[in-house]
């Protein structure tokens, strides 16, 4: 009995990359252990201190190496060309395409398609398709037989289950390693991951990158660059917080209730910006020359200024630094029927700035575009998150991220 297989793209490239890293540090440290030892420096004995010597033995001299090598293994050990077969004239064999395109863009990539049916039978998809058609599967089952293919994605629609088991049942006559490439894997907004229960594969979806090590590293970066940046703006929130007594009457500080993480309600802490404060049933949205804005509460809006006590949900938990960011209640149950997949940016905790701001979607929402603009870029955001991701949007909110025309 074959069993069936789906592959993540851009595996076999990380499994290489950890393989070449750990060969890297072996080298790394056989260099430390012969080149940079004190026999063979005789003149860094004269350094003060063992312990800086040491140092400098164990760490700076041979730590070039280390990029230098295991860049060297991962460039050398990589396949200079592949021979890959799709099957599937379909929408799913397109995205395919693309992907296995992106994946191999560093080396010569052989990519043909096969079907049982003819290409004037597939429909427009055709013509978007690139690579070129080679005929059946019954064709591609000799190629490979005779070596000729290195991969097979199969990339039908689920629906024609007895055609995948019958290509598959095709493919074990061969040592091609074949792939089923899901249909459900082209819908544009998932988060789509592998996930084994006992001996069962799933697919999950709609779950989270944040997730063990994800996680802690998220939380991590929050509590570090949040405890920095609470630092470096103290003076600033007291100056801010002076200007809001001497302009107007009232606390300096409000909470408004948000959805955060999983959709469950937080308190969101912002500077006061208008005379009176809304935290009802019907809340509505600041629009230009709003007369509840008072004039130091609308510079602080326009500049974003009025959001710097999220620092202290950011340091609790509730918030991460970059991230959706979080509307008003009403406002979630009214988008959340009228945007496709709203409620997805619930799977992360909301930010204080995120890839919708740096590209200029935030402030009022006078359009229903708008809205679906923000959650694309949101869901881009949790589908391709990284740490250096989030680094990026940070230094783009410092440029350009902070001010907007429709932040009133």
């Amino acid at each position: 009995m074959y069993q069936q297989k789906i592959k993540t793209i851009g595996l076999r490239n990380q499994k290489r990359l950890v393989f070449c890293t750990l060969l890297a540090i072996f080298f790394n440290e056989l260099v430390s252990m012969t080149v940079a030892e004190p026999e063979s420096l005789g003149y860094l004995d004269r350094l003060p201190s063992p312990f800086y010597s040491a140092i400098i033995y164990w760490y700076f001299i041979p730590l070039p190496f280390l990029y230098y090598i295991r860049f060297f293994l991962f460039k050398y050990t990589a396949r200079k060309n592949i021979r890959v077969a799709v099957i599937g004239l379909t929408e799913n064999g397109l995205a395919a395409e693309n992907a296995l395109t992106t994946e191999y863009a560093n080396i010569k990539l052989d990519l043909a398609f096969y079907d049982e049916r003819s290409p004037s039978r597939c429909g427009d998809v055709v013509e978007k398709i690139k690579s070129p058609f080679r005929g059946s599967v019954s064709n591609l089952v000799e190629e490979a037989r005779q070596g000729n293919i290195d991969e097979i994605y199969i990339a039908l629609p689920m629906v024609a289950l007895h055609r995948i088991r019958h290509f598959l049942a095709m493919m074990s006559d061969t040592t091609v390693d074949t792939y089923i490439v899901p249909d459900f894997y082209t819908y544009s907004n998932n988060m789509s991951k592998l996930r084994s229960i006992h001996n069962l594969q799933t697919i999950g979806i709609f779950s989270s990158p944040f997730e063990g090590a994800g996680s802690f590293i998220k939380r991590a970066e929050d509590l570090v660059l949040g405890s920095i940046i609470m630092v470096m703006i103290s003076s600033l929130m007291l100056a801010i917080a002076i200007g809001i007594k001497l302009t107007s009457r009232g606390p300096v500080f409000f909470k408004q209730d948000r959805y955060g993480l999983s959709g469950q309600k937080i308190k969101v802490w912002k500077f006061r910006s208008m005379r009176v404060m809304e935290n009802s049933d019907t809340v509505i949205q600041a629009t230009k020359n709003d007369p509840r804005v008072t004039k130091f509460g609308s510079f602080l809006r326009r500049t974003s200024l009025d959001e710097l006590p999220q620092f202290i949900n950011v340091l609790q938990g509730s918030m991460s630094i970059v991230g959706p960011r979080p509307h008003a209640v009403t406002h979630n149950e009214q988008y959340r029927k009228q945007v496709e997949n709203y409620m997805i940016r619930h799977k992360v905790k909301p930010g204080i700035t995120g890839l919708a701001q740096i590209n200029g979607f935030r402030g009022e929402i006078d359009a229903l575009y708008k809205m679906e603009k923000r959650v694309q870029y949101d869901i881009e955001y949790i589908q391709n998150w990284s740490l250096w991701l989030d680094i990026k949007i940070i230094i783009k909110t410092i440029f350009k991220g902070f001010v907007g025309k429709n932040a009133y």
